[in-house]
């Protein structure tokens, strides 16, 4: 099955009751049961509920994996990952990194004995060398978020299965649409699912999605336990979102690479980070594991300080400013004071997250208009 249709029927049957196409919001709490234990599979709503069932098995199809699990938020998946480690385990990670990741791994699991090791990871095999015996996972953004950084998915999970240390794949500015990372080695695949699998920006959702059998029983049991599952409303607009997901996709990145194209020899941008470009890092790597180039764009702006960055990112009349991604709307960005606060400055400056650079997420709004609202927030 194609792409598309799996996107608008994986998992997805007529209801047997009424013959409605589209899946039934079960918005129950408990489910009747016969007699004790003869519940059909169903029990009580936080961990199995008819709608969200059905979302799952259609992203785990979407991601080609086996397991689908869904949660009440990207950070809620990020953290049950994290519960499968122990005090004394390690981590290994990138240095450009969503500022809500960061901060869950140092504010929270740091205090819990689990230790981070931040690092450059365009050179896979600049991992090997912070790998040691309480190595236990590898965790990967690709492209990173702000700047965009390209890490080869495939070389780091042949080194991840020499030393059996699990490979965990944020996957969210990609999509499946563009980029399969269990295809190419990974264990868990993990996106916010507020981003594009919903594209309409309004939902709250995380994802996880693997093969392994008995990886999914630990991960369901810290779900059902842990309770971080979202209600069925959430998991209806996401079928909902799902359904357009490869038409969004397509104007995402036709938008993209006319915006980026734009914004390379603008007299008021210092530097652009996009990895459709041919001398962007690692784009040899990204036209070989991605099927296009996405519509995240970030960009410094040329001799502007913060002050000249705030007006810039408050003159857009279509970029609404904003946090979050992957709509359908355009948003404008801006990290340092918005998705990347909690990442000590001096962290930022060394991945180039500076008080000038701001983060685009191209919509799909017609491209003219995008084009001359950037003409004139940047005049």
């Amino acid at each position: 099955m194609k792409f598309g249709t799996k996107a608008i029927h994986a998992g997805q049957e007529p209801d047997p009751s009424t013959g409605a196409i589209m899946t039934p919001i079960y918005q129950t709490s408990t489910y009747w049961q016969k007699s004790p234990g003869d519940n059909k599979g169903f029990e009580y709503s936080r961990g199995t509920n008819p709608t969200r069932q059905v979302l799952e098995s259609c992203l785990a199809a979407l991601e080609n994996a086996k397991h689908g699990l869904a949660f009440s938020s990207g950070m809620g998946a990020t953290d049950a990952v994290m519960k499968l480690l122990s005090p004394g385990d390690e981590v290994i990670t990138g240095d450009d990194l969503y500022g809500g990741s960061y901060r869950i791994f140092t504010k929270i699991f740091s205090n819990y004995g689990i230790k981070f090791h931040f690092i450059n990871m365009t050179d896979a095999e600049n991992v090997t060398k912070y790998i040691n015996p309480n190595t236990k996972l590898i965790w990967i953004e690709t492209p990173t978020n702000p700047t965009m950084q390209i890490v080869d998915i495939e070389a780091i999970s042949k080194i991840a299965k020499a030393k059996n240390i699990l490979l965990s794949v944020d996957n969210t500015f990609a999509s499946p649409y563009l980029q399969n990372p269990i295809d190419l080695g990974a264990d868990i695949v993990m996106h916010s699912v507020t981003k594009y699998l919903a594209g309409h920006s309004d939902v709250i959702m995380g994802a996880l999605m693997l093969n392994d059998d008995q990886l999914y029983k630990r991960l369901w049991f810290i779900y059902n336990a842990c309770g971080a599952t979202p209600g069925p409303m959430d998991s209806f607009l996401v079928l909902r979102g799902l359904k357009t997901l490869h038409l969004r996709m397509r104007a995402h990145c036709e938008n993209g690479r006319m915006i980026a194209e734009f914004l390379r020899n603008h007299p008021k941008v210092e530097k652009i980070y996009w990895p459709g470009f041919s001398d962007h890092p690692n784009h040899s790597i990204a036209k070989k594991q991605m099927r296009d180039f996405g519509g995240m764009v970030s960009i410094t702006l040329k001799d502007a300080d913060l002050k000249e960055t705030y007006r810039v990112a408050s003159s857009f009349k279509v970029f609404s400013l904003a946090e979050s991604l992957g709509g359908v709307e355009s948003l404008i960005n801006h990290p340092v004071s918005m998705t990347h606060g909690s990442i000590p400055k001096e962290e930022r400056d060394k991945v180039g997250v500076t008080d000038n650079l701001l983060r685009l997420s191209v919509g799909v709004e017609d491209i003219d208009d995008l084009l001359d609202d950037l003409k004139q927030a940047l005049s």
